[in-house]
């Protein structure tokens, strides 16, 4: 499903669609001070539904309500940082709240990126946090003793204001509270006013009454949705027809409506990736108006013709194969965690084999998480450093533009690492891989760069641990996509390239990174080029506090391994060289290059 920063309906779609999810006037009225504050919730970066028993029992909890855009929450930042980590070991939880209208949950987690900040980024999308606490404005904070009573509202310190800042606060009435809740005190001044940002949310609308399935949603679908949602893909559902998109409109629309979906996990503010997914601001508007209306069909005749590879899909997205290969057949049982299964295939290159198309098939989608392709030889075993390809739900096959190809070496076979997962029956699932040869002149062999970590210690409980990795070009590069490979307990990665003349750039950040969803980010043939000597980063950040929904286990301490409950750093860089001219005739019915 290619997007645009939101404009700000985003809450009030959400809000209209699910009307139970905001505070009822009724029964739920601003909370006085020294009241206690119900269970709020809220959405994490994951887009998962929140709340405070999340984070368990704590003396105190800090609530500081943000959005992107405020320059008194951006000023703050580094204030917030260091206050967290002061209180952190006394139990004291900070959760950044966002109220942006305009911010997705994109934004939030990119936010806590750019800032370096180790706390939880949730975001109040139908604003029912902010007004069950009574905020108005950014950076409002509220905190909550260990019984949730509400003992202090108003500004962090004095320092900064809207219209400039001093060198240091005079006073730190957020810092005062804290030590006075902790201390089993009163706190002494319960509410200061703050002269941030007003909170500004998005007028509700009526619903366009002319917005049909044939003639404005079903395009929107075509373009962004089908191409996974259809026959033989891993999607839970097809949406070709108007009777599928009608049976599961609410959650399109929910999906759409938060940015979930189309799956897509880049900050919008650096890189440029022709992969890139997204609806547009009017897209999005469109396909809630259309299940507000009551989902109308329209005009059938406007309905925009299925391309045939959509109604009568190949199995094989690369075409027919020049050679496949199968790995054996696996029996999975019905529940519990798989261990990885290592298969090397039954086939050996018995010269140097130059390959322009890749594609893992499983027989059986819903029992693969993913699956990862090396070339494999007895002396090395299975290396990383060895990478082909990979397969996950939602990321199609390695293709190369003619010109490139991939080498596997002389004597190598291929070797799959795979990642079943339990679905509640017995299942069964053979893997075969299908190979495209190259064919023509090949000029330029695609490489890769892996940064990776395999000596890092994540701590219990840490809510960021750091690790990083870079590697240096030793030759000039055009830039063909970056990946991002961790486990469970990954929470973001950025990768920075810092050129031969002192200068950097930022290429990618993956803000709040998911397991489920790995993907390349793929840049435009010849767009990205990079100097020999470029030195790139990656920078990585692990969260293994009890806040994270996927950790196994927050109180081990986590080093590198192979399972899911272990944690990888893996950042590849995939490019070639840019002065390379191979001139390789290959023999396009084997992939071998030609004896002159």
């Amino acid at each position: 499903m290619t997007g645009t920063r939101n404009t700000g309906f985003v809450a009030v779609l959400l809000a209209l669609l699910f009307p139970a999810a905001r505070l009822d006037p009724a029964r739920g009225e601003e909370i006085a001070l020294g009241k206690t504050v119900p269970n709020l919730t809220f959405k994490d970066i994951r887009y998962l539904p929140r709340s405070l028993d999340d984070f368990g029992k704590k003396k105190a909890f800090v609530l500081v309500f943000t959005n992107t855009t405020c320059p008194v929450v951006q000023r703050f930042m580094p204030t917030l940082k260091a206050l967290e980590k002061d209180y952190r070991g006394k139990e004291v939880q900070f959760v950044a709240v966002n109220v942006g209208a305009e911010d997705s949950i994109l934004q939030v987690a990119a936010h806590a990126v750019r800032f370096e900040m180790e706390f939880p980024f949730v975001k109040d999308a139908d604003y029912s946090c902010a007004d069950a606490l009574g905020v108005k404005r950014t950076p409002q904070v509220v905190v909550l003793d260990s019984d949730r009573r509400l003992r202090y509202r108003g500004r962090i310190d004095d320092q900064h204001r809207l219209g400039g800042s001093r060198a240091v606060p005079t006073q730190r009435p957020l810092k005062d509270a804290l030590d006075a809740i902790l201390a089993g005190k009163e706190v002494a001044t319960k509410e200061t006013p703050v002269d941030g940002c007003a909170i500004t949310r998005p007028e509700p609308k009526a619903p366009a009454k002319t917005v049909t399935f044939a003639e404005h949603v079903a395009p929107i679908l075509r373009k962004h949705c089908q191409e996974c949602h259809r026959p033989n893909t891993a999607a839970p559902f097809s949406l070709l027809a108007y009777e599928d998109a009608r049976a599961h409109a609410n959650v399109i629309a929910e999906v759409v409506a938060e940015g979930r979906m189309p799956p897509w996990f880049a900050a919008p503010d650096h890189g440029d990736f022709t992969n890139k997914r997204g609806l547009t601001a009017a897209e999005r508007e469109t396909v809630v108006d259309w299940v507000r209306a009551g989902k109308p069909l329209g005009d059938e005749s406007k309905l925009p013709p299925v391309p045939p590879e959509f109604a009568r899909p190949s199995k094989w997205a690369i075409g027919t194969p020049d050679l496949i290969v199968n790995a054996p057949l696996h029996e999975l049982p019905a529940t519990g965690e798989i261990d990885y299964k290592y298969v090397v295939l039954p086939h050996v290159f018995s010269d140097d084999t130059w390959l322009q198309a890749v594609q893992i098939l499983p027989d059986n989608l819903r029992v693969v998480h993913h699956c990862n392709m090396v070339f494999f030889n007895f002396a090395e075993g299975f290396k990383e450093a060895n990478f082909v390809t990979g397969y996950v739900p939602g990321n199609g096959p390695m293709t190369l533009p003619d010109g490139t190809g991939f080498r596997i070496p002389k004597g190598s076979s291929p070797a799959l690492q795979i990642h079943y997962v339990s679905t509640g029956k017995p299942e069964k699932c053979r893997i075969s891989v299908g190979f495209k040869f190259a064919s023509g002149t090949v000029q330029k062999r695609l490489q890769h760069l892996r940064l990776y970590d395999k000596k890092f210690a994540i701590p219990p409980g840490a809510p960021a641990h750091r690790v990083e990795h870079s590697r240096t070009l030793d030759c000039d590069a055009e830039g063909v996509a970056l990946f991002v490979h961790m486990h469970l307990r990954g929470r973001d990665m950025t990768f920075v390239a810092h050129y031969p003349d002192g200068t950097d750039e930022t290429l990618l950040v993956v803000p709040n990174y998911s397991f489920d969803w790995q993907m390349p980010y793929r840049w435009a043939e010849g767009k990205k080029r990079f100097p020999k000597g470029m030195r790139l980063e990656a920078i990585a950040h692990y969260d293994n506090s009890k806040f994270n929904p996927y950790n196994p286990d927050p109180n081990a301490t986590v080093r590198e391994g192979q399972q899911t409950k272990n944690e990888m750093m893996n950042g590849y860089f995939f490019y070639t060289d840019a002065n390379e001219k191979l001139n390789l005739r290959i023999d396009p019915k084997t992939g071998h290059a030609m004896r002159h």
